[in-house]
């Protein structure tokens, strides 16, 4: 139990110190995208605009990342 208390009080200063609160975090990263962080629209997204490739989509995929629907999105 404490292990797990120190694990996460030890993220939240990690993610503070790099100036993301994991309220913010959690509020601006898009649940379809859960493997990386990606806003939910607007504005729409192309994968031209992001650095990510290969990444887990699931419904509903609100910036159509995942094409052919095979659950992985912006497939190099």
């Amino acid at each position: 139990m404490r292990y797990l208390l120190l694990t996460g009080l030890l993220t939240v200063a990690l993610l503070t110190v790099v100036g993301i609160s994991a309220t913010t975090q959690a509020q601006n990263c898009d649940s379809s995208y859960p493997t990386v962080c990606i806003p939910s629209p607007p504005p729409d997204l192309d994968c031209g605009d992001i650095s990510h490739r290969n990444f887990t989509v699931r419904p509903p995929d609100p910036h159509r990342f995942d094409g052919d629907r095979d659950g992985i999105g912006c497939e190099a």
